[in-house]
């Protein structure tokens, strides 16, 4: 019925669901619908499914949809008893909705002044809008509001993100089909965004915000730059949204550009280079997500230059050139467009997005034409400056805000712009966020419209532009977010190259530009001088070198090893301990900003050395400068030790022979390690020490041989001597390298020489490696005891002597192991209540090795026992194993074995028996002053052993009914305890 559309839609039964029928009523205008009114309820930002299928069902069978003229063209057709007939039917038909309206009506039309009666006619909803009213889609707005909402609170998890995403590729989606509903969109969004909780409250604890959250507030604030930038938007609405955008950045919780810092970026609409670096923070202007879009509203597209080069593909310049005009054409004629470049750019990503694909491209040329031009111009300077520049080898550097990372994704989007024109397949749509992975896009050549150049497609500028903006050198921005940034957008950038293929034309394009950013200066990142805090080429190199080897092996290595360097890294002298590299913080006045991704930048400089490594497998001379590289400027030791590793497993093939140039350079780079890590802790050390052997072994004798006579320089003595010697020793080793006799002998010696070297450097902890090592060898062992010998009285602890004593027994020298037990005797004190000290096992195991010895050994221990051990369980056990049987069964040849018991009255184990005695003594009274009466018990059962001990000695009875009187006499007070002391002795 004129620009309105009811239909009833009928979902049919399902197997838990009855059928369904549902009222939906649908208003048009101009090809849009403006809004919408189903029975089913459900809420959504997209219409429901029933208003889809009347639309879709009017749209393929216009004839089963009977037309009516607007309702007021019938009533019109109608006497007066028709019209009063089809309102009083119309009032019973629904008349206890409609009957209170009707009647207001009524009482309105009757009376002379009312308001209705100041009007010729009535409305008519059916009838379309007029002309000159903006017709838009019909957007339900609260649903937007709710569900921005919604995903915000689940703050990133549950795929809220996608969804958010999404929703912004919505926008730009209305804005491309000039929808105006996009601003309105994008507006309510906002405004959700802007009322999230988490925002006072992040500012409140000065925590940043995550990092899937900033992605989202950047991609709203690049959005409203399109939204403003619209060619063809009313100067009434640009107000309006100026406004809008003013207030949500005067509000205290409004984020900051460059995350939570303050901003270093110039000015949106005058970036001048020579701004000054270290300009105070507090003079900066605040800086919003919204001020860009706020400087963007100065922009305007009258400018006639401009629009000759958006709306013709054949604007050249003239033949002769008017004053002032060089600056508007390039010497070829071709227009050149000399804005701020993120500017320039934001102008093509807003043609884009509203829809102008033609003129978005015409502008993207201009922009590259003048970025060639500079190019140009750049080399041209530096060509002039470049002797005194490289005699002073520093540079300040002319680019403050990088296009890698800036967050109008400048280089992004020339790149998408170019390439979307060269897409073979028929979806030319953006995509709009993820079903599943999307199959990489087929690019072919498409010749720039207007172009004299056969040569030049849109697919060969987007590469072009791609790799001067990756190679544009630029001073790291401040703050972790802004850091990350770069990374990121640098990565994009690359997957993006990566899915193009390489052909002859793009070939030719990649060599042309590599060897332009080799040559120009500190204009490039390459260039042969850069800025200390510049940022690394590093991710960028990687490509350029995979892509480049092929075609052009000298180029690709050139590029990669003059992007190798990480400048932040050498101290500000150029000199440096390569072991202690200054990390984190740069050396410079603090001033230079932190470098927060430093880590993720050193693991992208070994990348780089990686693949050059992989690719060199085999060529000694190129090995040879990738080494060098790696040594001069790589200062992270876990980096160096992963690109040995790769290196060995590069070089060691499972199925053919090793390559012996490259294994040489996972060794020397093993090496290097070992001596940065020598001197400080590196808690990877006992592994990095076991490979360098594996790899050392690899290479061959003479390798294992050369770290073994220059231990000193890379390991700690027992490094030396526990791992290497041992795995250098060990079986397997002399099966691997099946070596003849003099071979084995010549590693042994050596083997050898630095046993005994680590031994008198570090006795305690060498000494019996050292031993073990020199056993197959007479001198050398008796070296290494002699050694030991000299150390004991001042180097060793007890328990490293006893350790060394019970080797020496094992090996059958009871003798040494006996001398060595009783020096470790004299290092040792055993009080009185020390009854679970580790070392009375020890103390046990030498008293039974001299009491087998014979009587003089054991004559000349038990003093030493009787001067160390004060407790008197562990003496009386002592004194019982010596009782039990007779001296000397280890049958020292030359020696008789009287086979006789000792007696406890003798000397020596008269001495051992009155200690013992004396120590029970001693420890009762200790035990008594700090008794408790549930440990009586167990007194009274220590009591009991300390009288077997008494009874050994000939007046024992006497001696122990005298000590229990003396107790009863001094502890009188402890009564209960006394009485039981009474019950067990009397």
């Amino acid at each position: 019925l004129g620009f309105h559309l009811s239909g009833t839609v009928t979902e049919p039964a399902t197997a838990s669901e009855p059928e369904v029928t549902h009222k939906v009523a649908i208003s048009f205008d101009r090809c849009k619908i403006t809004s919408v009114t189903c029975g089913c309820g459900n809420r959504d930002i997209f219409y429901c499914a029933h208003v889809v299928a009347l639309s879709l069902y009017r749209i393929r069978k216009p004839e089963q949809v009977k037309l009516r003229l607007p309702i007021s063209e019938t009533l019109f057709q109608m006497n007066r008893d028709q019209l009063q007939k089809l309102v009083q039917y119309l009032i019973t038909a629904h008349h206890t909705e409609v009957l209170p309206t009707a009647q207001k009506l009524a009482d309105e039309i009757l009376s002379s002044n009312s308001e209705i009666n100041q009007v010729h006619g009535a409305p008519d909803p059916t009838a379309g809008a007029s002309i000159d009213d903006d017709n838009c889609w019909h957007l339900d707005e609260d649903q937007v509001r709710e569900q921005v909402k919604q995903f915000l609170s689940q703050g990133g998890y549950y795929g809220s993100g996608k969804q958010l995403n999404s929703m912004f590729a919505k926008v730009r989606e209305m804005l491309r089909m000039r929808d105006s509903n996009g601003a309105r969109m994008l507006t309510l969004i906002t405004e959700q965004f802007m009322a999230d909780p988490r925002l006072s409250l992040w500012r409140q604890q000065g925590t940043g915000m995550t990092d899937k959250c900033r992605q989202l507030w950047d991609e709203l604030g690049a959005l409203w730059v399109c939204v403003v930038l619209n060619p063809h938007c009313k100067s009434e609405e640009k107000s309006g949204w100026l406004k809008q955008l003013k207030k949500w950045g005067d509000m205290d919780v409004c984020p900051l550009e460059d995350g939570n810092y303050g901003s270093e970026l110039p000015n949106i609409t005058n970036a001048l280079p020579q701004s000054n670096l270290a300009q105070d923070s507090l003079s900066r202007p605040r800086r919003t997500v919204f001020s860009r879009a706020v400087e963007a509203c100065d922009l305007h597209w009258q400018d006639s230059h401009l629009q000759r080069i958006i709306s013709s593909d054949y604007y050249m310049s003239p033949s002769y050139q008017r004053e002032g005009e060089s600056l508007l054409f390039n010497p070829q004629g071709l227009p050149l467009w000399l804005d701020h470049v993120p500017t320039a750019c934001a102008r093509v990503d807003a043609l884009r997005s509203h829809g102008y694909t033609r003129e978005a491209l015409r502008l993207a040329v201009a922009i590259i034409n003048t970025l060639r031009l500079q190019q140009q111009r750049q080399m041209d300077i530096y060509k002039h400056q470049k002797k005194e520049l490289l005699q002073r080898n520093v540079t300040s550097t002319t680019n403050l805000e990088g296009w890698v990372g800036h967050p109008l994704d400048p280089i992004g989007c020339l790149f998408i712009t170019l390439t979307e024109t060269c897409r073979m397949d028929d979806d030319n749509s953006m995509d709009t966020g993820g079903k599943g992975d999307p199959r990489p896009p087929v690019y072919h050549h498409v010749p720039v419209w207007g172009c004299p150049d056969v040569g030049e497609s849109y697919l060969t500028l987007a590469l072009e532009v791609a790799l001067m903006g990756m190679g544009q050198q630029r001073i790291m921005p401040e703050g972790l977010y802004a850091q990350d940034k770069v990374c990121r957008n640098e990565e994009q950038i690359v997957s993006k190259l990566q899915e193009l293929e390489l052909d002859d034309l793009l070939v030719q394009t990649l060599r042309k530009q590599a060897v332009q950013l080799l040559e120009a200066g500190p204009f490039s990142g390459l260039g042969e001088v850069i800025h200390r805090e510049s940022v690394p080429m590093h991710t960028f190199a990687k490509y350029l070198f995979s892509a480049l080897l092929p075609h052009d092996a000298d180029l690709a290595y050139k590029v990669a090893l003059r992007a190798m360097r990480l400048p932040v890294l050498e101290s500000s002298a150029g000199s440096g301990d390569v072991g202690h590299p200054h990390h984190g913080i740069s050396i410079v006045p603090s001033r230079y900003p932190r470098w927060f991704t430093l880590g993720h930048l050193e693991s992208q400089q070994c990348e780089l050395a990686s693949t050059m490594l992989t690719a060199a497998k085999g060529d000694m001379l190129r090995l040879r400068t990738v080494l060098e590289a790696i040594q001069k400027n790589i200062h992270s030791s876990s980096l160096i030790f992963k690109l040995a590793q790769d290196a060995f497993k590069i070089a060691t093939p499972a199925d053919s022979p090793p390559d012996i140039t490259l294994l040489n350079v996972a060794l020397e780079l093993g090496l290097q390690v070992m001596r940065m890590t020598l001197s400080t802790l590196n808690w990877r050390r006992r592994e990095m020490v076991r490979w360098l052997v594996t790899c050392a072994t690899e290479v061959g004798l003479r390798a294992l041989v050369s770290i073994l006579q220059s231990w000193y320089t890379l390991f700690t003595p027992t490094e030396a001597t526990s791992i290497v010697a041992a795995t250098v020793m060990s079986h397997n080793t002399i099966l691997r390298l099946s070596l003849d006799y003099p071979q084995r002998e010549e590693l042994a010696s050596c083997a050898r020489t630095l046993a005994l070297q680590c031994a008198m450097k570090d006795p305690q902890n060498c000494a019996l490696s050292a031993l073990t090592l020199c056993e197959k060898d007479h001198i050398a062992f008796e070296t290494a005891y002699q050694i030991v010998i000299d150390a004991a009285s001042t180097g060793m602890t007890y328990s490293q002597l006893f350790t060394i004593a019970r080797y020496m027994e094992h090996r059958g020298y009871p003798l040494r192991s006996f001398k060595l037990a009783s020096l470790a005797m004299t290092h040792l004190n055993l009080a009185y209540n020390q009854d679970t000290h580790p070392a009375i096992n020890d103390v046990l195991w030498a008293c039974a090795l001299s009491h087998s010895l014979g009587k003089n050994e054991l004559a000349a221990i038990i003093p030493l026992v009787v001067k160390s051990v004060h407790c008197a369980t562990v003496l009386s056990d002592i004194l019982r194993r010596c009782t039990m049987t007779a001296p000397g069964l280890a049958g020292i040849p030359g020696r008789r074995n009287s086979g006789k018991l000792m007696s406890t009255d003798k000397a020596p184990l008269r001495q051992l028996l009155d200690a013992t005695i004396s120590a029970y003594i001693n420890t009762t009274h200790s035990r008594l002053t700090h008794i408790s009466p549930r440990h009586y018990g167990e007194f009274i059962e220590f009591l009991s052993k300390a009288r077997e001990t008494f009874l050994l000695a000939q007046d024992g009875h006497i001696q122990f009914a005298q000590f229990i009187d003396n107790l009863k006499q001094i502890y009188k007070g402890k009564k209960k305890l006394m009485m039981l002391v009474r019950e067990r002795f009397g």
